[in-house]
């Protein structure tokens, strides 16, 4: 299930952002965006988000340079001290709506990408080579006010496609921000040297569509530059993937503590601790991940790439099972309760705790956890078995009988698995749900202030929407809902119509149980802005408030928004899938 967790995201109405378009405006979105001359207007610091650059007319050979310059040019933006989007964060973002990666996306449609991750300055670019010479191309769209910066040039060798970049985007921060003074001398110093031809088998191997090749062009980046922990990590990755945790743990390990991805290693070996049955370690793992993320120093993984005092569901969860191996049942309880505070509609938190209290003995407790389960997930049958079971266990047979009759209309005559058991004739403990993927996108915004460069871009500090809304958003992120709440409203007491303000306190309402206050704070954010993702947060709201027909109707608006959307399409299916209730509005 996808976290509710995730950072503000909104949507703009002009495009639906499943056409694969070209990366030209189509007339429409074109009425939309207006260009500038470079400079005009310069604003201030504010989110960036990169795209790969187009390939014009080089060769097929040279596709890997696309992706290759979006990476560097969210390295060079970090070293200027910007707040930027990394690669996965958009590649997640365009696989919500069912997107791959590579996708060819116009003008139009990247901004709606933008607006969905509430970034502030979209960079997008095209390339051209002859095999010798490279030229390059890229511009600044402003998100709001809608403004398209003219377009930045450079042109070499392809030997120096890393200066060029490196100039290039010096030139983009310069012409879209009036308080950016550094040097270009200055700006070029502190982009770390790395070997052209590492760089290029890395990136060729994040782009290898097989497992093989990927390791093959990754080991090769790794091997030409021992020092670039980027390839050790994804190496790292490939394996923990195919469960092999004896060859990934070494290369996680090669990831130094001050790299940004230290944190998703460390955490990816905790997993691997848990699935070599080695609680003890992984609990080890999982608490200095808690520490780190609470109270981290310059001593420790780079804090700059995550909130402070965060609490991660993901790590909860996987911390609460490392002590229930061990006997811990308070302290997993405790750990699984706050992960399910911090994401209410994920189900396995609630599966977790139904497995401990029916270990326990606490047969009517699991009952409540299971329910709430197969509340959050009515597709999962497991869900549904062990609820079923509980509600047995507990001498509530009229209860388990309706529940078996509602299965049994959903998943057939056969359709639930069987209890099992182990010698001890007690749930087997391998039942408990591990969180394999650490979720971080929601935190990162991959530079955080306090750790800029001293001559760098400093980070806007006014009483702003803009700085209320990006505080109230990490609170958020962080699960920390009452300074969020206090942001988001000192957001609407500046701009009363802003609709990333409403939307989060809608999303707070909810979690706290106020739905109808939900609904009114969603209303409003779709008054100032249609979106796919608000309709699809109200529709479950409308579930939640018993409103199947309100929240069947939300969902259809929101896949006429994004066809391709996952999220409402799955909620939709669910709709159409379950019974009338009588027209309940």
């Amino acid at each position: 299930m996808v976290r509710q967790v995730l950072i503000a995201r909104l949507s703009v109405i002009f495009i639906v952002l499943a056409t694969y378009l070209t990366v030209s405006p189509c007339a429409s979105a074109q009425e939309g965006l207006r260009s500038s001359a470079a400079g005009a207007g310069a604003t201030g610091p504010g989110i960036y988000l990169v795209f790969p650059f187009e390939n014009s007319d080089s060769s097929p050979r040279l596709d890997w340079i696309g992706e290759g310059l979006e990476e560097l040019a969210i390295e060079r933006l970090l070293s200027a001290g910007q707040q930027v989007y990394s690669h996965d964060g958009r590649t997640s973002e365009l696989d919500r709506y069912g997107l791959p990666p590579a996708a060819k996306l116009s003008h139009a449609s990247m901004l709606r990408v933008a607006q969905d991750l509430d970034a502030d300055f979209v960079i997008l670019g095209s390339y051209s080579s002859d095999g010798r010479t490279l030229s390059i191309s890229a511009r600044v769209l402003r998100v709001t006010p809608t403004e398209l910066l003219d377009p930045q040039k450079e042109s070499g060798t392809l030997d120096s496609l890393m200066d060029l970049q490196t100039r290039l985007v010096w030139k983009l921060l310069s012409a879209n921000d009036a308080k950016f003074h550094t040097t270009l001398g200055d700006f070029s110093k502190r982009q770390s040297p790395l070997r052209l031809d590492a760089f290029e088998h890395y990136v060729r191997g994040r782009l290898a569509g097989e497992d093989e090749a990927r390791i093959r062009e990754m080991r090769e980046a790794a091997r030409l530059e021992p020092q670039w922990a980027a390839p050790d990590f994804a190496l790292g990755e490939v394996y923990f993937a195919r469960r092999d945790c004896d060859s990934a743990i070494p290369w996680f390990a090669r990831v130094p503590k001050t790299h940004e991805k230290y944190v998703e290693a460390l955490f990816s070996t905790g997993v691997c601790r848990l699935q070599m049955n080695q609680p003890e370690r992984a609990e080890e793992i999982f608490t200095a991940l808690q520490e780190t993320l609470r109270h981290g120093d310059s001593g420790g993984p780079r804090v700059d790439t995550i909130v402070a005092g965060a609490d991660l569901p993901e790590i909860l969860d996987d911390l609460a099972i490392a002590r229930a191996r061990q006997g811990k049942t308070p302290a997993a309880q405790a750990d699984l309760r706050r992960a399910s505070e911090i994401d209410p509609d994920e189900d396995d938190y609630y599966f977790n705790l139904g497995l401990l209290a029916l270990r326990g003995g606490d047969f009517s407790a699991a009952a409540g956890y299971f329910h709430k389960a197969a509340e959050q997930e009515p597709e999962n049958a497991e869900d549904r078995a062990l609820s079923i079971y509980s509600l047995e266990k507990s001498g509530k047979k009229a209860e388990a009988d309706e529940e078996r009759e509602s299965a049994v209309e959903t998943f057939g005559p056969n359709g639930l698995p069987t209890v099992k058991f182990d010698a001890k004739g007690e749930v087997l403990a391998r039942l408990d749900r591990i969180k394999s993927e650490l979720d971080i996108t929601a935190l990162r915004l991959d530079l955080q202030a306090g750790t800029v460069p001293a001559n760098a871009a400093a980070p806007a500090t006014a009483n702003t929407a803009a700085s209320h809304l990006r505080s109230g958003r990490q609170d958020f992120a962080a699960g920390r809902l009452d300074p969020a709440e206090t942001e988001f409203k000192a957001v609407l007491a500046i701009d009363a119509a802003n609709a990333t303000a409403h939307r989060s306190l809608g999303e707070i309402a909810r979690r706290r149980g106020r739905l109808d206050e939900a609904v009114r704070e969603l209303q409003a954010s779709l008054v100032t802005r249609d979106s796919a993702v608000v309709r699809t947060i109200l529709a479950r709201v409308y579930l939640e408030q018993k409103k199947p027909d309100l929240a069947r109707s939300e969902a259809e608006k929101a896949l006429k928004l994004a066809p391709n959307y996952a999220e409402a399409k799955t909620l939709l299916e669910r709709l159409n899938g379950a019974k009338p209730a009588g027209g309940a509005r």
